[in-house]
């Protein structure tokens, strides 16, 4: 969906998975800096957005994903995910309930999807699921960020965001966003993980899956790493050389400098940081030493450790 906030001055269309919402309004350095300062907001309304609603509503979801919900207040933002009998990670969405409904939104295009398995296991709940795209829109506005990791988010009437822009403003764009979000080492379901993916391996213990709750479908799996504390693989942050103009391209093979014809994992998202340089999150496997040179795409690369590949610290620390 064309977001009409594409009308606004100087801004440019995003593309690929993100086509629909600004990229930029002239300047991505300028607001990074906004964003980071605390000020303005970011059009996510190509986002899908889904609706659950009934008086199970927060009990069926706590038994089918990964997050403790049966406590969750209204106004309560929280991630949480849909796994595979094997631990995989099938669907992410972030969302938050306002005491009649718990209204999520996932990546664009994945909304659809995440019904039709919702709606399949509806049995005899007193729920029901929407796709509700068409009528709310999602924004991030860091002025108002808690102490969760997901409060900037906001849902807004789709048909009042110009409205809201105008309030809510200066507009920055998708690519200051998606730097910071780089920068904070938090992945994007399908952009940064692959189909062989487990919540332990890309920062999500914490954020988006409760240890200490129920059963729910691939949980065995979760546990079993998270007690011996050595995820299969990792997420790392790159930071490229910058010595050429350009990003590498998404799901490029990285490897070890000192052995090229060996591929050690695979990069996902990238972005110019307005302080870092060109920045990206790749998936290593896990005996990749922390200090290892690498090469992606053809660039050197040096890491930040996001994920420990040895302890129980799956979860960079917050610096900031």
């Amino acid at each position: 969906m064309r977001s009409p906030l594409l009308d606004l001055p100087g801004a440019v269309d995003g593309d690929g998975i993100d086509a629909g919402v600004p990229a930029h309004y002239g300047s991505f350095n300028t607001e990074q800096r906004t964003l980071v300062g605390g000020e303005g907001f970011v059009d996510l309304s190509h986002r899908d957005v889904v609706r659950v609603s009934g008086p199970d509503r927060l009990t069926w979801l706590h038994s089918l994903t990964t997050q403790h919900l049966l406590d969750l207040a209204p106004g309560q933002w929280t991630g949480a995910l849909v796994l595979s009998p094997q631990g995989h990670v099938e669907h992410a969405f972030v969302g938050v309930d306002d005491g009649e409904a718990f209204t999520a939104h996932t990546e664009p295009g994945a909304g659809e999807a995440l019904v039709a398995w919702l709606d399949r296991m509806r049995f005899m709940m007193r729920v029901e699921v929407a796709l509700v795209t068409e009528e709310v829109a999602v924004t991030w506005r860091p002025g108002r960020a808690g102490e969760g990791p997901y409060d900037a988010y906001e849902l807004v009437p789709r048909a009042q965001l110009t409205a809201y822009a105008e309030a809510a403003g200066p507009a920055c764009g998708l690519w200051a966003f998606e730097a910071l979000r780089i920068e904070r080492g938090e992945p994007r379901l399908g952009l940064d993980t692959d189909h062989r993916t487990i919540p332990n391996e890309v920062g999500w213990i914490g954020s988006s899956v409760h240890l200490d709750k129920g059963c729910y479908r691939g949980q065995e799996t979760v546990a079993r790493v998270h007690t011996l504390g050595r995820p299969p693989r990792r997420l790392t942050l790159l930071h490229l050389d910058g010595s050429e103009n350009r990003l590498p391209t998404r799901g490029a093979e990285v490897f070890a400098a000192d052995a090229p014809d060996r591929a050690v994992g695979f990069v996902g998202s990238s972005a110019r940081h307005h302080e870092l340089g060109p920045i990206a999150l790749a998936v290593l496997k896990r005996n990749v030493p922390v200090d290892a040179a690498l090469v992606v795409d053809g660039m050197p690369a040096g890491q930040e450790v996001v994920v420990d590949p040895e302890v129980g610290l799956h979860v960079r620390p917050r610096l900031r």
